[in-house]
């Protein structure tokens, strides 16, 4: 199975299988974590035909997604004498990637990279759309670059070594993308049991092609592709309070998710049914819905950290009903810190 994602500068592929050969003609360094490695770093190497290859691994976790980590990425590459016809390969998950993808943006003003996701949360969303970044103090992603990549390939049986909070963490995100576009694939979500292989892979095409099909239209996220922060917005600040130690960034989903939609109900786009079928669903997979907000006040004032912020503005995307959504900066404080004090 093969989606394209079609951009003004760019056309590149997203191939949904098991892993075949690949053969590139350059230097390539292949960014990984110790973990990842360790799984699965064999079987890659036994699919890449390649002359000249070196492979840099960096800590797991999101506390390493740090301009510091970027660098020692760089200085592998410029140790290794990189070219700007080099390429990078993400091998990991989405901290592994968007890392791997904002050094590519910088080596040399700019090379190709290739994305190999292993965790869901990866597959259905981080590694396609060409978002890279990193954090630091002040929020999450306000540091990077939109960076496509020249190729992504999605091989599901990376899969079967995940832990399960990590392929809840990617649910997550695969049930954004049904309530916030297709109504449809929320309701085959509510029938289906996403621990099967086969429907696994039925959810990591459908999620794929609604992103690509939402990027294609907003690469840079000027209008509609704001829409794959519903969850965002909320999950965000609970990462930054609990210091990306707590949560998964899909778990802060969730609750971003159920935050958002809390909001949604108060403003009459979604019913209470509907929000507690979206709530349902989530902890079907055991992710969190629920999160202690200490002071309302401080929560409220991180959001304008965030980059969906505009003008002193806060850009909340909201479902409207299940299979639909809006995007808009015109919420009150109060119906916001209405809902915060219900959390």
């Amino acid at each position: 199975m093969t989606v394209q994602i079609k951009l003004p500068d760019t056309t590149y592929d997203i191939i949904i299988d098991k892993l075949s050969k690949i053969s590139i003609d350059k230097k390539v360094v292949v960014v990984t974590n110790p973990t990842i490695a360790d799984l699965h770093l064999d079987y890659l190497l036994s699919k890449l035909d390649i002359k000249d290859l070196s492979v840099v691994k960096i800590p797991d976790g999101e506390q390493y997604k740090t301009l510091s980590t970027i660098e020692d990425i760089l200085e592998h590459c410029f140790e290794h004498k990189l070219n700007r016809s080099s390429l990078l390969i993400a091998f990991g998950g989405g901290v592994i990637g968007d890392m791997t993808g904002f050094t590519a943006s910088l080596y040399q003003r700019g090379i190709d990279f290739i994305q190999i996701p292993t965790t869901l949360l990866a597959q259905v969303d981080a590694s396609v759309g060409g978002k890279t970044g990193v954090n630091n103090k002040f929020g999450k992603n306000l540091i990077g670059a939109f960076h496509q990549p020249r190729a992504v390939y999605i091989d599901s049986s990376f899969l079967t070594t995940l832990p399960k909070r990590e392929f809840s963490a990617g649910v997550a995100e695969i049930v954004k993308m049904a309530v916030c576009f297709n109504k449809d694939f929320f309701e085959w979500l509510e029938q289906n049991d996403l621990r099967d292989s086969k429907n696994i892979d039925i959810a990591i095409q459908k999620s794929v092609e609604t992103k690509a099909w939402v990027v294609s239209q907003d690469e840079k996220e000027k209008g509609l592709r704001a829409a794959l922060n519903y969850g965002h917005t909320f999950g965000h600040v609970i990462e930054n309070e609990t210091k990306y130690e707590k949560y998964l960034h899909g778990e802060a989903v969730g609750i971003g998710i159920c935050m958002a939609n809390a909001l949604s109900v108060k403003l009459g786009i979604m019913t209470k049914d509907e929000q507690s079928r979206v709530k349902t669903l989530l902890e079907r997979y055991d992710i969190p819905t629920t999160y202690e907000i200490k002071d309302v006040e401080d929560f409220y004032d991180h959001f304008f950290l965030d980059k969906k912020a505009l003008d002193s503005k806060i850009k909340f995307i909201l479902a409207v009903g299940i299979g639909d959504c809006k995007i808009t900066d015109e919420i009150s404080k109060s119906d916001v810190i209405d809902i915060l004090k219900e959390f």
